[in-house]
């Protein structure tokens, strides 16, 4: 399974409605074991991340007033690839198969993702779901 993240906005009557995925965009945000190998990981919570961490334990919800802190999160993930990337490589199911220029490849195009889905949240006033 992967994780997915989608953008959503709330509803004037509660609740909130998952908008669709526009085509050509991406809603992968990494392998379900990623919660804990890559986004929950030692060298991530390290830089003082505060969203993508919470995969680790539960979903993760970002209330549309904290989208841009999500983009600011992850570029300071992505200046720090190459930590991560070796982190990746000594993990048992994430691991050895890789060279950590891939590891750093695969969790730079899932930021990508979840970057792009942030910014279509800032342009309808929306949040973000990584599930």
């Amino acid at each position: 399974m992967s994780l997915s993240v989608d953008v959503y906005v709330p509803r004037a009557e509660g609740g909130i409605e998952v908008l669709d995925i526009p085509p050509g965009c991406s809603d992968v945000a990494g392998w379900e074991r990623w919660r804990t190998e890559v986004w929950g990981s030692e060298p991530v919570r390290s830089l003082g991340a505060r969203f993508l961490p919470r995969l680790a334990t539960e979903d993760l919800t970002v209330a549309p007033d904290e989208v841009s802190a999500l983009i600011a999160e992850c570029d300071l993930i992505r200046t720090h690839l190459a930590r991560i990337a070796e982190h990746m490589r000594a993990e048992p199911e994430t691991g050895p198969g890789k060279s950590p220029a891939e590891h750093a490849d695969d969790v730079s195009r899932r930021l990508d993702n979840i970057v792009d889905a942030a910014r279509r949240a800032l342009n309808v006033e929306g949040g973000i779901i990584i599930w």
